[in-house]
């Protein structure tokens, strides 16, 4: 199955911003944005899965009104952190965290490995399927850790794969084992 992982367009943010699970605006330049994105993908995809996040579930409406959204494909949930900048959080606690952020969860929130668990989940869900084409809107977090998963690399690799506002992945998921 060849599936396009498509990360949402670029929000209006405060920098430093932590808004993992936060509903935040879209940056202007959304039209343009979503132009491209059309345009890196085929003419006939037969579904469309989006985060619930409003950034990426505007970005689904104009690919395939009939996409469908998943609580699966969230970016990861930065807890008590949400609504901070990485500056004014807690520099102890981001300290643990930045240093084994694949197993420590955030205080409220995930760990990396919390992020692989509900994310694999969500794509086995889809190995007894006959789709072709789909198209995944999610998140900059979701999208590295698929491409972790695929590379063969381990989960603590996974911020140095650089995913851009906008960014379309094409991957063949019969290629991604859990």
């Amino acid at each position: 199955m060849e599936v396009y992982l498509i990360r949402h367009t670029k929000p209006m943010l405060t920098p430093g911003l932590i808004y993992g699970h936060l509903e935040v605006e879209l940056a202007p330049g959304f039209e343009a944005d979503v132009h491209n994105i059309k345009s890196q993908l085929p003419p006939a995809l037969e579904a469309v899965y989006s985060s619930p996040s409003t950034r990426c579930t505007l970005l689904a409406n104009e690919i395939f009104p009939e996409y469908q959204t998943d609580e699966r494909l969230r970016e990861l949930h930065f807890g008590d952190w949400e609504g901070q900048t990485w500056d004014s959080v807690d520099q102890d606690n981001l300290k643990v965290w930045m240093d084994d952020f694949v197993n420590v969860r955030i205080p409220g929130g995930e760990s990396m490995l919390d992020l692989k668990a509900r994310v694999t989940d969500f794509f086995t869900s889809f190995q007894n399927t006959n789709h072709k084409k789909i198209a995944i809107i999610t998140h900059g977090g979701v999208i590295r850790l698929l491409l972790t998963l695929l590379a063969n690399k381990p989960l603590h690799e996974c911020f140095e794969i650089h995913v851009d506002y906008g960014a379309v992945f094409t991957v063949d998921l019969n290629s991604l084992s859990f």
